[in-house]
């Protein structure tokens, strides 16, 4: 028996006025997924414990069995083991956003920010910025480290957990009262608009229309994590497919195999069929039990506000992804048990996270059930089944 979680980051929604009132998952044409879900149990799972913010550190530890409560240390600390960083115990980890923020003769603290990711910046470009702000910004003290597109790290050595505001949170407002109270992690954001804004690649990307990334954002404050091994928790042997540096990072706390897919960026032209191939050379060449093939594309439509955007997100993943893996899971006669789900809503009408429970599809090729569900939030929420600790949805999974 082999073992699969399909993640839509962020996929689930609430019914908007412009899709009579349904969601983007009622919308979107999934046949391979309703088609699972004829066969399959629905129900919802709460990701989110009470009282922890939602955000996608929180939920996929959940989901890949790892009590938040227990496990978060904050989010850009997963992000460090991803990119190898050897954290000391003194160091805080920071995420590093560049983020996109109006460009007029206004203050800093006037500004608002307009995108979380810059138009999803390439990791080639954002590099070169970030190399910019570290030549100007980065000591002994505070040290850059490059990460995948708009995504980025910095260490702050003997630093301290401050609250720190997270950008896809705050889209569309004047970001004052939103910046750090730290002098010196408030000053830097201020430096680095300056550094930014009219460097020659943010100056080019103007004339093409897209977005500037003409500031750094602080944010996901944490210290040194500490996962246990999810082959000595669970007794199977893991990979993770994910572009994603906080997956990777959970993975390699974890001891999980971490799959690299060439084109796979976390952005809606990703690299859905190489990750579905890789699933299944992991599942059947490899000999791994257990594979966790993450998507972001629907999370990142709906940060931004695409409806449809954040269904053909949704439609990729049906057609790109699960049909890939089922086709070929069956052409080999392999036995297997299959999660899809979110980990947590990203709503279009807010355009950040929400934690509010999500549907999720357990399937299994051995114990084909005979219903008339179709995958989405209002028929889990019909079927009366609710994992209340989400960090336990795996042992449904995995039958323990």
């Amino acid at each position: 028996m082999k073992y699969i979680i399909v993640l839509g980051d962020g996929m689930s929604d609430e019914p908007l006025q412009e899709l009579n009132n349904k969601t983007p998952l009622e919308v979107a044409e999934t046949p391979m997924i309703n088609y699972l879900a004829s066969k399959s149990e629905l129900g919802l799972a709460y990701t989110i414990p009470e009282g922890m913010k939602p955000g996608s550190d929180t939920a996929n530890l959940s989901v890949l069995g790892y009590n938040p409560k227990q496990y978060y240390t904050g989010r850009s600390t997963l992000e460090a083991l991803s990119i190898g960083v050897d954290m000391k115990d003194t160091d805080i980890a920071l995420r590093c956003n560049l983020v996109t923020l109006s460009d007029g003769e206004e203050i800093y603290e006037d500004k608002i920010i307009i995108d979380h990711s810059s138009g999803e910046i390439s990791t080639e470009d954002a590099i070169v910025l970030l190399e910019a702000v570290r030549k100007e910004l980065g000591n002994e003290i505070y040290k850059f480290y490059d990460g995948t597109s708009y995504r980025h790290l910095t260490i702050w050595d003997h630093g301290s957990v401050v609250d720190l505001a997270q950008p896809h949170d705050i889209l569309g407002k004047v970001i004052g009262e939103y910046l750090p109270e730290d002098e010196a992690l408030r000053e830097m954001m201020k430096k680095s608009y300056d550094i930014l804004d009219k460097h020659p690649i943010n100056m080019e990307r103007k004339a093409k229309g897209l977005n500037k990334a003409n500031s750094i954002w602080f944010w996901g404050a944490g210290t040194r994590p500490s996962l246990s091994s999810f082959k000595d928790k669970y007794g199977k042997s893991g990979a993770m497919i994910s572009a994603v540096d906080l997956l990777k990072g959970i993975a390699i706390g974890a001891k999980m195999k971490v799959v690299q897919v060439p084109g796979a960026d976390g952005t809606l032209d990703t690299n859905y069929e190489g990750k579905a191939m890789a699933a299944v050379k992991v599942l059947l060449e490899e000999g791994y039990d257990f594979v966790y093939i993450h998507v972001e594309a629907p999370d990142e439509m709906g940060h931004q506000g695409s409806i449809p955007k954040k269904i053909k997100a949704i439609e990729y993943l049906d057609q790109r992804v699960i049909r890939n893996v089922v086709e070929e899971m069956k052409k080999m006669g392999v036995d297997y048990r299959m999660l899809i789900m979110p980990d947590h809503p990203t709503p279009i009408h807010c355009r950040t996270h929400t934690s509010d429970p999500v549907p999720y599809l357990l399937y299994d090729s051995t114990k084909e059930q005979n219903n008339k569900w179709l995958y989405n939030e209002k028929e889990a929420q019909l079927s009366g089944n609710a994992v209340k600790e989400g960090y336990t949805i795996i042992s449904k999974l995995l039958n323990i």
